[in-house]
């Protein structure tokens, strides 16, 4: 954990206060206001329309911080030991609004590696609601359900090594927090990791509004190249094939909620997390209700580059 002594101007590093494992980086205002001019080169439609944009940026923001971001977050992101980052704008505001995000997120993902296509909404990133009334088809949007521990990209034939979330604004909300499970923190890792069901091949699919029209089949878990386990799973879409693969996923799906090594933080507007999605699981607490409620949030998930 050296990247931790890193003095990088313009972001302050630490150590999240509620696990070792995360690691948090602020982005100091003066930063922020130095990433207007480059950011304001393009608008979403060329980032979307024209995916070499997208590097400009992460090139813009590698520059601003002497070329060393780029090495910080992918020296984290695929350190076992740690794997995710908690980045933090310094000031969330008007100068510094959902565009701003949106920017901010696209430069951060493209420093260390390629976003998936996202199907749900045919672009390179995903911006979603949370809202009080809700008639989606999956857990992504209802406020008052919790949505349980998983990794992301267990129904696609793309490689999503990472994902990267930011909440982009929130209104009239209690409750939310993020969850957050390390693999290696996980009680029950060693003895379901090892379980020769959890190593067969699932049939996965998606609802509707995943807009993937096919289904595909992998294991829950597999190893690394060190032979430490890492984990494809999220309860919703699995489609067991036996008694035996269902029973699994039920005492799978039970150590993970009950794991008393959980950690449940809330998250400020604008801040971006990012995680290795092989060994950190993921999922919100439900909401308190209210007719007013309002999240709106960012996703881009990925691979990293081959070289």
């Amino acid at each position: 954990m050296d990247f931790i002594k890193e003095k990088i101007s313009g972001i302050e590093i630490s150590v999240n206060e509620k696990s070792k494992r995360i690691i948090d980086i602020k982005i100091k205002k003066e930063s922020l206001d130095k990433l207007i001019f480059p950011f304001h080169k393009f608008d979403i439609t060329a980032l979307e329309y024209k995916p070499f944009t997208r590097f400009t940026l992460a090139k813009s923001l590698d520059e601003l911080f002497s070329n060393k971001l780029r090495k910080l977050i992918h020296s984290v992101l695929t350190d076992r030991n740690t794997g995710c980052l908690l980045i933090v704008p310094e000031l969330v505001n008007k100068k510094f609004n959902d565009v701003f995000l949106v920017k901010l997120a696209t430069g951060l993902a493209h420093l260390i590696g390629i976003p998936n296509f996202d199907h749900m909404s045919s672009k390179y990133y995903a911006r979603f609601f949370v809202k009080h009334e809700d008639k989606s088809d999956s857990y992504l949007r209802k406020a008052y359900t919790n949505m349980d521990l998983h990794t992301d990209g267990t129904y696609v034939n793309q490689k999503t090594d990472w994902i990267l979330m930011t909440k982009i604004e929130e209104k009239n909300v209690k409750g939310g927090e993020s969850v957050f499970l390390h693999l290696d923190d996980w009680e029950h890792c060693k003895e379901l990791s090892n379980d020769p069901i959890g190593k067969q091949n699932f049939v996965w699919n998606s609802p509707k509004s995943k807009n993937v029209d096919y289904k595909i089949e992998h294991p829950v878990f597999f190893k690394d190249s060190e032979g430490r386990p890492q984990i494809s799973y999220i309860d919703q879409f699995p489609e067991p094939q036996s008694m035996e693969q269902g029973n699994f996923l039920q005492k799978l799906s039970d150590a993970l909620e009950e794991s008393k090594n959980k950690i449940t933080t809330p998250l400020p507007p604008g801040s971006t997390v990012f995680a290795n999605n092989y060994f950190w699981l993921h999922g919100r607490k439900s909401f308190k209700e209210n007719k007013n409620l309002s999240r709106e949030l960012l996703r881009i998930r990925g691979s990293f580059f081959v070289n």
